[in-house]
């Protein structure tokens, strides 16, 4: 469906025109002053100069063709030129009676659709996910799902960190505690088993053991650096224990992903990316794109226009150990190789800003992605406790992703409990969703680059911008249609009628908008502002219920109508939340 703005401003050019005016001046707003008009244009006075006319002679003109037109209720010019708009009653029904039998709910499905692969989790293995793992998650998932519902193939990569001094401390760590492992015997040649050596708990304890040990113990470091060395060039045991490693890790992460309802597509990680360093190391060499500092391989990436000093791209250590950068440009070809993709976006902490300004650059510079594939880094800011500080424990440690979506858990069926007389069983089912809301929305409700406070009193509260909020009004949306099926009525057939009093039309207005903001959101990776809509939408209906006797209404066209408005109602804040990633009870 047709935006119903584009629609408005059709009509307005065409007024401009036929008024002898250029289609240029005829841009419309949302009304800034809402009390005064929904809509606006004021290009009457850009208008002014060019035709050497007052302005409000111009928007005169205008509105004189623009009152005949049965869009609008009222058209009006307004000193010094301002061209009012308000849309006639009828015409706005007419256009939600089409939304709500359109099956994606007016929004256009994307006309070239593209193949979009979004990077985000990125998580290390033998490592539990903490609150520092959460915006990344929640970003991406809301992002990666705004993509598929506008048509785009979106491809979610987790991206692991399964590569580096991590796995060689592990595994001398291992060597350590179990010496007699087949693993570590250089003459055993069977089959490695399948079980792995370790469980996820263990696994969890061994690695930062090994890592606090490594710090007052170089020889130890040294052994785990020549760990590492030979499980990166195929030491059979050392793979067997990676695959254990990976494999105990990604169930533990799927589990943990799946609770904060997100999943990926690929479970790719750094590892994977190995096999395509040589050949792109190789390739930099010979088309002269790399050279040799201090005994390193970089690629310069500075351009003439940089305000700020842009280091070369190191792609090999001296030592000729590869970083970050090598893997992520492994990555890129690995990527391209298998997916041809339109754009690659990364979710990631902005501070890592300028390790990907010279991975892109360095990509482009030597042909890794052709001119017409996008990168696209979308920073965010960190997660702060009320102290203005990083979130951690009471202890100061960092808190552990389960930890935190508990604790949440046991606020929301403490309130459930409080409010209601409830099944136990169902508050918890119930508390889940409700708590997990208060997670996503108390995250994404903040612009992706901002730092921002998590309150997890003001995050769980029924009152204000938060995710039950939006839930209680959906609930509230529900329970009203469940009592009007009671009452023996159907919600089949019900149709929305053209308002009669302005809380009715206010709500009708912003469920108008709904295709205008999903697609705008999307267009600037931007899911808080799908967070503002369906507060302002909540707003809009919770005023619409309390001024309106909707279940005791006598006139049942009227009724009906109320229902149908209810139900797209609903609809919308349904379709919102599933975007963010979360969803509502049947009551609360």
């Amino acid at each position: 469906m047709q935006k119903i703005l584009d629609l408005i401003t059709e009509q307005v050019t065409d007024a401009f025109v036929k008024a002898g005016y250029e289609e240029k001046f005829a841009k419309v707003t949302l009304s800034n002053r809402p009390d005064l008009c929904e809509y606006q244009c004021n290009g009457a006075m850009a208008a002014a100069k060019a035709y050497r006319k007052a302005p409000i002679m111009i928007a005169g003109d205008v509105v004189a063709l623009l009152s005949q037109n049965p869009m609008f209720e009222e058209a009006s010019a307004v000193n010094p030129g301002f061209i009012n708009l308000k849309l006639s009653p009828e015409f706005l029904a007419d256009y939600l009676r089409r939304m709500q039998e359109d099956e994606n709910l007016s929004v256009e499905k994307a006309a070239n659709p593209k193949r979009i692969i979004i990077d985000y989790g990125g998580p290390n293995v033998a490592k539990p996910l903490h609150v520092g793992h959460l915006r990344s998650a929640i970003i991406g998932e809301s992002i990666k799902r705004m993509g598929r519902f506008l048509g785009h193939e979106m491809i979610g990569d987790v991206h692991l960190g399964d590569w580096g001094l991590q796995m060689g401390l592990i595994i001398v760590e291992l060597k350590r505690r179990k010496p007699k492992l087949v693993y570590f015997d250089e003459t055993y040649t069977g089959e490695y088993p399948e079980e792995a050596p370790f469980t996820i708990g263990e696994l969890e304890e061994i690695y930062p053991a090994a890592s606090a040990y490594s710090k007052d113990h170089p020889e130890y470091k040294e052994e785990a650096m020549q760990a590492t060395y030979l499980l990166q060039h195929g030491h059979r045991g050392y793979q067997a224990i990676l695959k254990h490693i990976m494999n105990v890790s990604v169930a533990d992460l799927k589990k943990n992903y799946e609770n904060l309802n997100v999943t990926f597509d690929l479970w790719k990680g750094e590892s994977d990316a190995q096999p395509y360093i040589p050949a792109m190391v190789d390739y930099m060499k010979k088309n002269g794109y790399a050279y040799e500092d201090q005994g390193a391989l970089v690629v310069d990436v500075k351009e003439e226009t940089d305000t700020k000093e842009v280091p070369p791209c190191m792609i090999l250590k001296s030592d000729g150990a590869s970083l970050y950068t090598t893997t992520d440009l492994a990555t890129i070809v690995q990527r391209m190789e298998d997916y041809k993709p339109d754009e690659i976006l990364y979710v990631v902490d902005k501070r890592q800003e300028m390790h990907f300004i010279q991975v892109f650059r360095c990509a482009r510079k030597t042909k890794l992605v052709g001119d017409d594939t996008k990168l696209t880094f979308l920073g965010f800011g960190t997660m702060n406790g009320k102290d203005g500080k990083p979130f951690k424990t009471r202890e100061g440690g960092v808190m552990r992703l389960e930890s935190l979506l508990t604790s949440i858990n046991e606020e929301m069926y403490r309130k459930i409990m409080d409010n209601h007389e409830i099944d136990p069983d169902e508050a918890r089912e119930t508390a889940k969703l409700v708590g997990l809301s208060a997670i996503k929305y108390g995250d994404l409700s903040n612009q992706a680059s901002k730092d921002y406070i998590f309150d997890i009193d003001r995050f769980t509260s029924f009152e204000g911008n938060t995710g039950p909020y939006i839930l209680y009004t959906i609930v509230r949306i529900k329970s009203i249609l469940h009592k009007y099926q009671e009452a023996g009525k159907s919600l089949e057939g019900v149709k929305i009628q053209a308002a009669d009093k302005m809380s009715e039309k206010d709500l009708m207005l912003e469920l108008s908008r709904f295709n205008s903001v999903m697609e705008n959101a999307f267009e600037e990776i931007a899911p808080h502002k799908i967070c503002s809509y369906i507060y302002d939408l909540a707003n809009v209906f919770n005023r619409f219920y309390h001024e309106t006797k909707i279940l005791t209404e006598e006139d049942s066209t009227k009724q009906a109508s109320y229902i149908a408005l209810l139900l797209l109602t609903r609809d919308v804040l349904e379709c919102c939340i599933d975007v963010l990633g979360f969803s509502a009870p049947e009551r609360m």
